[in-house]
């Protein structure tokens, strides 16, 4: 199984909404396969706790605005791992010292990466 187009299509415009925030590492991975309940994780850090609302903040509004709201949110007020969840699309915002620790990538190695193109025109 794949992730469908229209999940693709939200992570790049969620991964654009990232780079607007300065986000760094951003990656997408296909997580159909092993995981029923979502297409596509989009893994994203920020320098500090600011910088990481800052990103969720825009990744919200901006998925919104292209008629996706988010279903559940969780880790807001600490600002170390803020975790999206917009059905078929599971963003994670951590700080980049909480990405290290917790290694998504490794945990979910398996999974093709999704091609994100972030490019300074979409900020």
């Amino acid at each position: 199984m794949t992730a469908s187009i229209n999940s693709i299509e939200l992570a790049q415009l969620a991964a654009s909404a990232a780079d607007s925030k300065q986000a760094e590492n951003l990656v997408a991975l296909d997580v159909s396969g092993p995981l029923p309940l979502a297409d596509v994780f989009l893994l994203a850090s920020g320098r500090n706790e600011r910088n990481v609302v800052a990103i969720a903040e825009e990744i919200t509004d901006r998925l919104a605005e292209a008629g996706s709201k988010v279903i559940r949110r969780e880790g807001w007020s600490e600002g170390r791992w803020i975790l999206l969840d917009f059905g078929d699309l599971v963003v994670h915002v951590f700080h980049e010292e909480d990405r290290m620790y917790y290694s998504l990538e490794r945990l979910w190695k398996d999974c093709p990466v999704v091609p994100l193109q972030v490019t300074a025109a979409d900020a």
